[in-house]
Order: C-alpha cells, then sequence, then structure tokens
C-alpha cells in the first residue's frame, strides 16, 4: 500500500486529483461519483511523513529535531508552513459527554451549557 501511494505521488507530481470510485474491502461495496482526498492526503509526500512523524513523537519538537538531525527553527517552520496549507480545514471536534460531566462536575461550565453542548451532539 506504502508502495503505491509513492507511486501516485510521483505521478499525480503535486496536482489536484478527484477520486471517482471507492470501494469498501470487506463488504465489496462500491460507490461512484466525485470525491476529494482529505486534506492530509493532498500534502507532499514527505510532508505527510512529517506529520506522522511529528504525531509518533506526541509533538516534542526536541525529539523531531534529532529524528531529522535539524534545529529548532527548522522544525518550527516546517510546522508554521504545514499549519498554513491546512488552515482551511475546519476542526470541530465532538463533544465528548464524559468531557461534558467533567466540566460540569469542576464547575467550569453551567447546567444549561452542558445541556446545550450534549443537545448539539445528537
Amino acid at each position: 500500500m506504502t508502495q503505491s501511494w509513492h507511486t501516485l505521488s510521483k505521478m499525480i507530481q503535486g496536482e489536484a486529483i478527484i477520486v471517482e470510485r471507492i470501494r469498501v474491502k470487506r463488504t465489496d461495496i462500491a460507490i461512484e461519483g466525485e470525491f476529494e482526498l482529505p486534506p492530509l492526503s493532498q500534502l507532499a509526500e514527505e510532508d505527510q511523513m512529517f506529520v506522522a512523524a511529528f504525531i509518533r513523537c506526541h509533538g516534542s519538537i526536541k525529539e523531531m529535531e534529532t529524528l531529522f538531525g535539524v534545529s529548532y527553527p527548522t522544525i518550527k517552520s516546517r510546522l508554521n508552513r504545514l499549519g498554513e496549507q491546512l488552515n482551511f480545514v475546519e476542526i470541530n471536534p465532538p463533544v465528548v459527554r464524559e468531557d461534558v460531566l467533567e466540566k460540569l462536575e469542576k464547575g467550569e461550565i453551567t447546567v444549561d451549557e452542558a445541556e446545550k453542548m450534549l443537545r448539539g451532539n445528537s
């Protein structure tokens, strides 16, 4: 799978692509239409590997410096560039019931706020 993604990345050379068919392996159900790739998959291959390494390092820039053999400013600069590329990604994490209840218990939110948050999740 990695090899095929590497080959595809070289073929398209950063050009935008549209996926026209998706098949679920387990069920063999196929869906046809026009689908955009998720934002992270639209990054260049080396940027995807950088993001994966950053996650594996639990966001430690110090570990990234060691892994890539570059300085803090270089890692920070690359993260800033990737952040700008992904800036259009809307981040709305789902409301987790336990998190809402914990905030309520700590007095960080009111009962009304907790109800609104939980209703918005359903």
